[in-house]
């Protein structure tokens, strides 16, 4: 690249399954490359199986940032992603490599790119309104009345994630508007780098369903003492987590908890969890179809990481980067 451009990074998103791991691995024997992990699940120490973390063996073949660094225990911010990320893609450029910023969580990547928000900040006594609320209807109840009210933040958001509902009510009680509308407003900041932004999308999504359940399958394993069964056993055993943590809020955690407190079967756990994932996987389609700069890859389509790899070689002997976001 012209040392006049601003140094070019690479975005590889997609939802849950789609393959964004193996492509990044896959364009990283072809350029020098360090991935930046995108992923609010990845952050975690001891948390292996149902991140469907990177093996030691990919974890070896290439430079690996942002997994495992906290505790199951602490809590990782979209502005502590922010300043690490624009932090470490100077540090890989400066090395003379590309960074590669691989993950699903958009919330990551929208405040990467978009900025941080200048929403109202926190009022306990509003806080504990909506609980006591959501306590007599459920979060489904408040999810529902969140869409009459922000119809956008709803369609993004879990009818269970009572962490990001409540938030998103509480803005509307302290402001009198939809955190969709205050977000729209503000103004878009310039990135210290130019970014690609790659979207591996599903063309069919029975067929990422299935790939679904059967990653799903292959975390829970044959038994109990195998699997992310036996990972969030031993995890409880701390004796200093909860089920209200955002790290055993995650996918695929929070069922196992609730599997190992008894209230619900191993059959149940499956069914619970891979519904878990498609929703995920749905989200994620949903905030990726709110980028409209990305490039769409089919992660079903022959050799998506060779497309990729085309189009930034392409870009390389023109010397000509390409914002996107």
């Amino acid at each position: 690249m012209n040392s006049q451009h601003k140094p070019m990074a690479v975005a590889i998103m997609g939802p849950t399954a789609s393959g964004k791991t193996a492509a990044a691995l896959a364009i990283a024997q072809a350029m020098p490359v360090e991935i930046i992990s995108v992923d609010s699940a990845l952050v975690y120490r001891e948390m292996d199986i149902g991140t469907a973390k990177p093996t030691a063996e990919e974890l070896a073949a290439v430079p690996h940032h942002l997994i495992d660094i906290i505790d199951p225990l602490d809590a990782y911010s979209v502005m502590q992603f922010r300043e690490d990320a624009i932090r470490l893609v100077a540090e890989i450029a400066a090395r003379g490599k590309l960074a590669l910023l691989v993950g699903g969580t958009m919330m990551y990547f929208k405040g990467l790119v978009d900025g941080l928000d200048d929403l109202p900040t926190a009022d306990a006594g509003v806080r504990a309104a909506i609980e006591e609320e959501a306590a007599r209807i459920g979060w489904p109840g408040m999810h529902a009345k969140l869409r009459t009210l922000d119809p956008a933040t709803a369609d993004r958001l879990a009818p269970n994630d009572a962490q990001r509902i409540n938030r998103a009510l509480e803005i509307i009680a302290l402001s009198g508007k939809p955190m969709s509308e205050l977000l729209a407003k503000r103004d878009k900041p310039v990135l210290p780098f130019e970014l690609v932004s790659f979207a591996l999308e599903p063309s069919d999504r029975a067929v990422l369903h299935a790939r679904i359940a059967q990653r799903f399958d292959a975390m829970l394993g044959q038994s109990d003492e195998i699997g992310i069964v036996a990972e969030v056993a031993r995890l409880r055993a701390r004796g200093d987590l909860s089920p209200n943590l955002p790290s055993m809020r995650c996918v695929g955690y929070r069922q196992s908890w609730e599997y190992l407190d008894g209230a619900i079967d191993r059959k149940a756990l499956r069914e619970t969890g891979i519904a878990a994932t498609r929703q995920l996987a749905k989200r994620q389609l949903t905030w990726l179809r709110s980028m409209p700069e990305r490039i769409v890859i089919d992660c079903l389509g022959q050799d998506p990481a060779g497309q990729m790899l085309a189009h930034l070689q392409s870009l390389q002997a023109l010397d000509k980067p390409i914002h996107c976001g």
